[in-house]
């Protein structure tokens, strides 16, 4: 059984991730759980800020319940699309994880300093990288309630 918004709707969720293969483990993950979700998949920081605008090729699409992003990408970092969007009144209420590699001390801090709901250090083995994501589906999607678009 799939549990749903409590609109009905299913959790939109947008991976902001530069690496293919941990992109398809997270959207892999994210399908076989038990919250139904949309995941939109963009690879980099630019193509995020495109998407949250609804620019060219993402004129249509939802607005985000969930933001998974990654840290370190070409173009434009994970830190500076998550200040673009804490400081945009129509966005700054969408939860933001940021989910990286780092275990630094300094990326931890700037996250957090620019109001990154939560860190997550994603782990180098498979396995335990799909428990985090599984971890993180749990908590944000049925524990928190999301606020309402």
């Amino acid at each position: 059984m799939h549990l749903v918004s409590n609109s009905g709707k299913p959790i939109e969720i947008l991976l902001v991730e530069d690496n293919a293969d941990e992109a398809e483990w997270t959207m892999d993950t994210l399908k076989d759980g038990r919250v139904r979700n949309r995941v939109h998949w963009v690879e980099d920081g630019e193509e995020a800020m495109a998407f949250l605008r609804r620019e060219g090729q993402y004129a249509a699409v939802p607005r985000p319940d969930l933001i998974l992003l990654d840290l370190h990408m070409p173009r434009k970092s994970g830190l500076e699309v998550l200040s673009e969007i804490k400081q945009h009144p129509d966005w700054r209420r969408i939860p933001v994880v940021m989910m990286t590699s780092s275990n630094l001390e300094a990326d931890i801090t700037s996250a957090y300093s620019r109001h990154a709901n939560c860190y997550v250090t994603k782990p180098i083995d498979i396995d335990k990288f799909m428990a985090a994501v599984r971890s993180i589906e749990d908590f944000w999607l049925t524990v928190v309630r999301l606020p309402a678009a």
